[in-house]
């Protein structure tokens, strides 16, 4: 093995490592605190095409992320596939990507589903919480409490962004922990 192998399976092993000990795995009913979903979810609407990440609730895993959006694809009645991307620190920085397969928990209502990362030894749970009629926008969290995004399918005005923001507010969330990496231009 080259050197330069190496250092890339080295370096594919630190990240690995990194991912894991950032991610939870699905949590148990009692470890739910987070609202309800207020709607249900029309499968093909939201779990379709790339969403722009505009806001959310920090963590060790996004830490340098910036430009970040998800890309779903509805694969079958109750499954999807998604694509985690953001920029290393500056919006033309190093892409960083995840992706994972997911089932939705909830047919009919298709505003819960766990995804599977890294082959399903890592997998989150994931609820809308509430979204745009027009699925402009929608607010994902955890069942946990601790994690929250804001994704719109464009960059919102101020205003829409104020209301966003009050969505959050609520549902029972601290607006002034939400922070706001540098989005995708339009």
């Amino acid at each position: 093995m080259s050197l330069r192998s190496l250092a890339v399976a080295a370096s594919a092993a630190l990240v690995l490592s990194a991912g894991l000990s950032a991610c939870a795995t699905a949590p148990s009913p009692s470890q739910y605190r987070a609202p309800q979903p207020a709607k249900a979810v029309d499968a093909s609407l939201l779990y379709s095409g790339r969403w722009l990440e505009i806001g959310r609730l920090p963590m060790r895993l996004t830490d340098g992320c910036v430009a970040g959006t998800t890309t779903y694809t509805l694969t079958g009645p109750a499954n999807l596939t998604l694509r985690d991307t953001c920029q290393d620190k500056t919006p033309t920085g190093r892409e960083k990507a995840i992706g994972a397969r997911a089932t939705i928990l909830d047919p009919g209502t298709n505003a819960r589903f766990r995804a599977r990362y890294f082959g399903g030894l890592v997998t989150w749970e994931f609820w809308i919480l509430d979204h745009a009629d027009d699925y402009g926008w929608f607010i994902s969290a955890d069942p946990t409490f601790d994690r929250l995004w804001i994704y719109a399918r464009t960059v919102p005005s101020q205003a829409e962004l104020a209301r966003l923001v009050e969505r959050v507010r609520q549902l029972g969330y601290d607006p002034a922990r939400l922070e706001f990496p540098a989005p995708l231009p339009n």
